[in-house]
């Protein structure tokens, strides 16, 4: 009885570490170029300690008013297309980093890809059956790569709430496709209202929540600006009892950048090197360590790391700043 016990006891002690050492998604959005890529360019990116990379086909729509949607065009950079997905993804996996194919839908005339709603039947049929042709020829690539995860839309907010049978019936057909695991990127403020979180592996968020007014808050008070949104992610994680992934997070060196750190405009000026390092530490702090929590895709990582970023650049990258350091210090743990 002794050892059975002690055996139990052991097997117990087991899993409790075999848990506790789930390596996270430490993960980079990768950026599509008009080359193909080699050692040299994917190099700095594992001096940051990721395992993942998102890799993101593009697709596009000329015009709203007619939402057919086009890809593999030689309109396109080749990151963007078929092809290019392919060869990057092999020379990733040549050096063991995983895969998430992440398929990116732009509006050529402009405008947000999350208030896409076509204004007649007609429209949302053309919008739907192209799209499917899309998401479709992806889904087979990830199977050809055998790509860890797939990601099967990106902030369509208007396209998932308006047309819900429609995603039901693709996400079965995705499944026959593809046998890894799924989720969607949602949109920081769409994600509590996705009605097929239930059919997915994860709950994918693009988690750019707002944080803070101020001008260059601490740690801290970023951390504080997490409570609020952080309540809502563990209300709908615990709903489909789904780990969380952030398939896109990160903050430009900016001043407020916890104020709207989707906001992309500010192209010059208000460099704030700290306050892009001290938001990348909270968000860390915050979600990192949390067992429902998978890890995330930080936005965004460009193939030649010599020549963007660095100390005048206010833009998303981390790269050659402070943030860069510090993300190969949190990707380490």
């Amino acid at each position: 009885m002794k050892i059975y016990k002690l055996s139990f006891l052991l097997l117990i002690i087991l899993q409790f570490s075999c848990n506790s050492q789930v390596k996270k998604i430490n993960g980079l959005s990768f950026v599509a170029s008009r080359d193909s890529i080699d050692a040299k360019h994917i190099n700095p990116a594992l001096r940051t300690n990721s395992n993942y990379v998102a890799l993101m086909p593009y697709s596009f729509i000329r015009n709203i008013e007619i939402p057919r949607i086009e890809f593999n065009t030689n309109r396109e950079w080749f990151g963007e297309s078929k092809n290019g997905l392919l060869q990057y993804a092999k020379e990733f996996q040549k050096v063991d980093v995983k895969i998430m194919i992440k398929p990116h839908l732009w509006l050529r005339r402009g405008g947000f890809t999350g208030n896409l709603k076509p204004t007649t039947e007609e429209n949302w049929v053309l919008l739907e059956n192209s799209y499917r042709d899309y998401i479709l020829t992806y889904a087979k690539a990830a199977t050809e790569l055998n790509a860890e995860i797939l990601c099967i839309g990106t902030e369509l907010e208007e396209f998932v709430m308006n047309r819900p049978i429609y995603w039901q019936k693709l996400i079965k057909e995705i499944k026959e496709v593809y046998k890894g695991k799924l989720t969607y990127a949602a949109n920081w403020n769409e994600f509590n209202r996705i009605p097929f979180w239930g059919e997915l592996d994860f709950i994918g968020i693009d988690a750019y929540f707002p944080l803070s007014e101020k001008k260059s808050p601490t740690i801290q008070e970023f951390e504080n600006g997490w409570k609020p949104h952080k309540e809502d992610i563990i209300r709908i994680q615990k709903k489909y009892n789904k780990p969380v992934l952030f398939t896109e997070f990160g903050y430009r060196s900016v001043d407020f950048t916890g104020k709207q750190p989707w906001d992309s405009n500010r192209v010059e000026g208000s460099l704030n090197l700290q306050a892009q390092a001290d938001a990348l530490q909270a968000i860390h702090n915050q979600f990192w360590k949390e067992d429902w929590f998978a890890g995330g895709f930080i936005w965004k990582w460009f193939h030649a790391h010599e020549r963007v970023g660095g100390e005048n650049d206010n833009r998303f990258t981390p790269q050659n700043k402070p943030a860069e350091t510090l993300l190969h210090q949190l990707y380490k743990q």
